[in-house]
């Protein structure tokens, strides 16, 4: 069912100033942190949703509009298939609301007084830019990872992208790296920042390190390099006794990486826990020594933004041991707060863990600069405070010129 407008109550928009409409496509994703904790903390939690399917989660209870559930009448069906042409020919977007549903959405955004819109990934900002420009409304989108690396491989995804861009009130991105990228496809904007996820220093937070522990936290994907973190801690752990390796996740090379494991004589010390809740992971991250994560760029493109665990584990304290991949080297000091080595170079890889695994006073005060760098730098309240100002002088900018 769709939400109807609240029309008053704790999340009314007199009560609480400006209010925002997060646009996402799935709505509530457990492993979306980002995304909801924008949905519960942005403008101090005066936002509602608009987003493609719901997954049956809902812990926020917010204000929801589903587009595929919008109900449309037999007219708008029969018409689809050139509504679908008309959008992709116009916008390079072929899911932009139209017919009924549109009016729905229409509705939903006048009905809860939105003020904006911050469209999470640039694949949902092509889709709802155009509503939202006939209204009025102005619109931002936040790129992550994959809308700013393996989609723009696709020319039809870039030219949406093009057409998008000028409609814009303005662009976050997690990293510079993410920027770039769209850039060198001649996409750009004037009103861009680079403000990365951020995280919960509070939560996440320094423990009784363990020296020698060694953590991985992640899905055990191509873009991940499992195999390969597990391959060097296989070939350098009988130099180091007190070396141990727990990595944590799921996935589809999660069983060949077991099967590893158990076949090299060290599977004693690799410990796999599955998938954790995030109260299970802060719990590893606050022991652990060393952060491992390998990030690599997929066969298809597919790049990070700036991996939230890497934020997470410098918060935690950490030293991090990692790629010079994506927004890594934005964040992690080469030297200070961790070492970097090139992607897919496993004897780098090896060099570096047999480095801070040899000398651990050195290995600890890389993880309490680490800890320092997330306290200056990935602070989710501050990060929310520049996205707040940035959204709010447009806003006001838009009520100015209203009023003139």
């Amino acid at each position: 069912m769709l939400a109807a407008p609240s029309n008053g109550g704790p999340d009314a928009k007199a009560a609480s100033g400006p209010r925002l409409c997060i646009a996402t496509g799935r709505y509530l994703r457990s492993g979306e942190t980002f995304v909801n904790r924008h949905i519960e903390r942005l403008f101090g939690g005066n936002t509602v949703v608009v987003c493609g399917r719901r997954t049956g989660q809902d812990s926020l209870g917010k204000p929801v509009f589903s587009r595929l559930r919008a109900v449309m009448n037999p007219a708008d069906l029969v018409l689809a298939p050139w509504h679908l042409l008309q959008n992709y020919h116009r916008y390079r977007a072929p899911f932009v609301p139209f017919g009924m549903s549109r009016r729905q959405l229409v509705a939903f955004l006048e009905g809860e007084r939105v003020d904006a819109v911050l469209a999470e990934f640039g694949s949902q900002a092509v889709s709802i830019w155009p509503v939202c420009k006939a209204m009025g409304i102005p619109v931002f989108s936040y790129f992550r990872g994959r809308d700013a690396s393996r989609y723009l491989q696709s020319a039809s995804r870039v030219e949406g992208y093009r057409r998008m861009m000028p409609n814009l009130a303005g662009v976050f991105a997690v990293s510079q790296f993410l920027l770039d990228n769209l850039a060198a496809q001649g996409l750009s904007h004037p009103n861009a920042y680079v403000v990365p996820s951020g995280t919960d220093v509070a939560a996440f937070s320094p423990g009784e390190k363990t020296p020698g522990q060694m953590l991985f936290v992640g899905r055990f994907v191509e873009k991940k390099a499992p195999k390969l973190t597990l391959d060097s801690f296989l070939a350098v752990a009988s130099q180091h006794p007190h070396a141990r390796l727990d990595m944590v996740g799921d996935g589809p090379l999660l069983n060949a990486c077991k099967a590893l494991a158990a076949s090299s004589g060290l599977g004693d010390r690799v410990v796999f826990h599955g998938r954790q809740s995030s109260l299970q992971v802060r719990a590893h991250l606050s022991r652990a020594d060393i952060f491992v994560l390998h990030s690599v760029t997929g066969q298809d493109g597919e790049t990070e933004g700036l991996p939230s665990a890497i934020q997470e584990a410098m918060a935690a304290g950490a030293a991090t041991l990692s790629t010079r991949h994506a927004g890594i080297p934005e964040l992690v000091e080469q030297g200070i707060s961790g070492i970097l080595v090139d992607e897919m170079d496993a004897s780098g890889m090896r060099e570096a863990m047999n480095t801070m695994l040899a000398d651990p006073a050195t290995t600890r005060q890389m993880g309490v600069r680490a800890r320092e760098t997330a306290l200056e730098r990935v602070d989710y309240r501050r990060l929310y405070q520049k996205v707040e100002t940035v959204i709010r002088q447009q806003i006001d900018a838009n009520s100015g010129a209203k009023r003139g």
